[in-house]
């Protein structure tokens, strides 16, 4: 299990029954990672926050110091950061752009576009053109990797036949294209999530290579390179942190081997899941068929995270001594018991296989669910089953 930080217990402990389920976010926390993340990444290398992670605005204002900008994948999200976080460099990515989305995107300013296919250069062309502004493209590529590359991704996104990025046989093309009001910069390239990094590194490597030879090719000058996000969050292991040291050494290399670039990087959850924690309370424990389940308030219809990883979300109980109810306090008696959510289907398990503290777990403990910071509230399906949603803290 992983035990909440004093100030996240403290405050699981300070809320009432009916104020849960609640997401506490460690905002002092926060800063400290970003801030190391940050001194590991060498002078000369960007680094930008990929909103989709998580976009509260507590969490993009408390980035502001540490990041260069941020990337957004929608006309809301471009919307939402802007506000958050105004007069700070916006990167717009995401596949199936409409003119709506592009048109807003080229009025607010945003200064780069991940292009992710032929068609949607030739409309971001005609949309700037009619705008009468500039706007700075990188061609998002989905690179061939050799086998293996990405071996022990969480989730791919190249390598392979995915509606990611332009095929590299059109890049060239795509080139092509980048003139009048469009400005070619560089290259972007998100291959995979959750890879370690010594995987990172050798994928940015590839990436920044193929970029220098695309540009001697074409004969183009290309000044930038996004080699993207995914670094590894590991669920099974939380106190496993990303290796941001040895990134940040290999990336230096690359920089200074190739010093017509100006590398870039885009994590999200890497930066933001650790603040995080899903507060909840024990409603009801049950044996079935031998095996004890907690019922808690809430469920995946809050943190969606478990289901989508199909993992077990670590957390800590944190015992609750008092019981207000004049009928039993249901316990666990067993040594493992399975935490599920309040939702009519299988599916809401939030955790199995949970050790219980020596001290019991009863109807009325709280949960703190850690790695909560990302990837959690805002990809979840709130209104299924239409309960009460949760409150949101912001500590430090």
């Amino acid at each position: 299990m992983t035990a909440p930080t004093p100030a996240v217990r403290e405050r699981v402990l300070s809320l009432a029954g009916t104020e849960l389920p609640a997401y506490v976010y460690d905002v002092a926390a926060l800063r400290a990672h970003a801030d190391g993340v940050r001194a590991a990444l060498p002078g000369g290398v960007e680094l930008y926050y990929a909103a989709k992670a998580n976009p509260e605005p507590g969490l993009l204002t408390a980035l502001a110091p540490y990041v260069d900008g941020y990337e957004v994948s929608s006309g809301g999200e471009l919307a939402h950061v802007a506000e958050a976080v105004p007069g700070r460099p916006l990167a717009f990515g995401g596949p199936g752009k409409t003119p709506a989305e592009i048109s807003a995107a080229l009025a607010a300013g945003v200064d780069r576009f991940h292009v992710e296919s032929l068609h949607e250069v030739r409309v971001l062309a005609e949309l700037a053109r009619r705008a009468d502004v500039r706007a700075g493209v990188l061609l998002r590529v989905n690179l061939p990797l050799p086998a293996g590359r990405l071996e022990g991704s969480s989730l791919a996104m190249g390598g392979g036949p995915t509606p990611f990025g332009l095929d590299p046989a059109d890049v060239e093309t795509a080139a092509g294209l980048v003139t009048g009001p469009l400005e070619l910069r560089g290259v972007h390239a998100h291959l995979a999530s959750g890879l370690d990094a010594a995987a990172q590194a050798e994928v940015a490597g590839t990436v920044v290579r193929w970029a220098a030879e695309l540009a001697a090719r074409c004969g183009v000058r290309l000044a930038e390179v996004n080699v993207g996000g995914g670094m590894a969050v590991d669920y099974a292991s939380p106190e496993t942190r990303f290796d941001w040291a040895a990134y940040g050494e290999a990336l230096g290399r690359l920089a200074a081997a190739h010093p017509q670039f100006t590398l870039r990087v885009e994590p999200g959850r890497a930066l933001t899941a650790y603040c995080g924690w899903y507060a909840t309370e024990v409603l009801d424990v049950k044996r079935s068929h031998g095996e004890e389940f907690a019922v808690v308030r809430g469920g995946t219809h809050h943190l969606r995270t478990p289901a989508t990883k199909a993992h077990d979300q670590p957390c800590a109980v944190l015992p609750v001594e008092s019981w207000p109810h004049p009928w039993p306090r249901p316990a666990a008696a067993g040594e493992r018991v399975t935490l599920t959510g309040q939702l009519c289907t299988p599916k809401d398990v939030l955790a199995r296989g949970v050790p219980v503290p020596a001290r019991g777990l009863r109807a009325g403990d709280r949960v703190a669910f850690s790695l909560a910071g990302a990837y959690a509230w805002n990809i979840s399906h709130h209104d299924f089953l239409m309960h009460p949603r949760p409150g949101f803290h912001f500590l430090g």
